[in-house]
């Protein structure tokens, strides 16, 4: 197939520094490329992830609305050049406006909870049949289903391939906390389950340092643990770092206080065999299986009854788990069949 993938302007693919979105659309266009198909992206200038065809986004931020305009107008352009079979678009929906009557399928997927009202706005301006939707979780999915259309949940990937399954772990080996470290992702409760339990914790991410709320949750609730009772903070991690450091952890403990749309860092914990220990929120519960890959807990309680349980854990079984289902082989094979669906659908029709 000839296909036409989008991302946001404001980052290039891959990404140069932090960038999520950025590095899930780099690996599909390669893996699609690797398998056959003929791929064109749309992307920021300065974007140097291998592609068939390249045109760059002339309006560089996703908010202005003369750099909407623009942008329209290219993916219009490079449509018309290009010829897809197919156009997915990671990027803004309103991007899609000119072809939402045309003869093209287009996929259109969303990594946060999507706006009823826009959502319900391309269903209505849209030939039957003629866009699809995917979120980043089945969660996902089903807040955008509520809007109309045709929604399917297909999970972001991990780096199977570069996480590795670690060895033994002692039995006093250290929890870790790794995600940027703010109230809505529970780091606060994390070390107090490693402080009731006994237990060493790492912390390791990126925090604000401005004078905002997540600011002060830092210099508040977190700095004044670090460096007593085991808890400790590394910083920000490199994915060798990452791996090294969930693979040698008894537990990956994240409880979430707020509905993640899915969470690589959960997907990558189980691919370095590291059960993880959060909160049933969100798409937590399509990647975690309780008692099988970690626990979902609803309380500091639980979470400490949690940590003293996930010995008992196959971490062989974890890293199954992370291959079979948020792989990049495993999540592309989905878009692909999706792709081929949404393409002989139209051409039914």
């Amino acid at each position: 197939m000839r296909l036409l993938l989008t991302a946001d302007p404001e980052i290039e693919v891959p990404p140069r520094l932090y960038g999520g979105i950025e590095r899930i659309v780099d690996v599909l266009v390669r893996r699609l490329r690797a398998a056959g198909h003929t791929v064109g992206l749309v992307a920021r200038p300065g974007s140097e992830c291998p592609n068939d065809a390249f045109f760059p986004w002339p309006g560089s931020s996703s908010l202005s609305r003369r750099d909407t305009v623009l942008n329209t107008i290219a993916l219009s352009r490079a449509v018309t050049t290009f010829r897809p079979d197919v156009v997915h678009s990671f990027s803004r929906i309103a991007y899609l406006l000119p072809l939402l009557r045309g003869r093209i399928p287009l996929v259109m997927s969303f990594q946060r909870e999507p706006t009823p009202r826009t959502v319900g706005l391309a269903v209505r301006l849209g030939a039957p049949g003629r866009i699809t939707f995917t979120g980043c979780s089945e969660y996902i999915a089903r807040r955008g289903r509520a809007a109309g259309g045709e929604w399917y949940g297909i999970p972001n990937f991990a780096d199977t391939v570069g996480l590795t399954l670690g060895g033994i772990v002692a039995d006093d080996a250290p929890l870790v906390f790794l995600s940027r470290v703010e109230e809505i992702k529970g780091a606060h409760w994390a070390i107090e389950i490693a402080r009731r339990t006994g237990r060493r914790l790492i912390i390791a991410g990126n925090h604000s340092d401005r004078d905002d709320p997540e600011g002060r949750f830092w210099r508040e609730k977190i700095a004044p643990e670090i460096g007593r009772g085991g808890i400790e903070y590394v910083g920000p991690v490199d994915d060798v770092q990452k791996n090294a450091l969930l693979g040698a952890a008894r537990a990956m403990v994240v409880p979430i206080q707020w509905d993640e749309p899915f969470g690589i860092v959960f997907a990558e914990a189980l691919a370095c065999g590291a059960p993880v220990v959060s909160c049933p929120r969100g798409a937590l519960p399509e990647i975690v299986r309780p008692g099988i890959d970690g626990f979902l807990i609803a309380s500091i309680e639980e979470g400490c009854d949690a940590v003293e349980r996930v010995g008992a854990l196959d971490r062989t079984e974890c890293r199954r788990r992370a291959v079979d289902h948020f792989s990049a082989d495993a999540v592309v094979k989905r878009y692909v069949d999706l792709y081929s669906k949404v393409r002989a659908r139209l051409a039914r029709s």
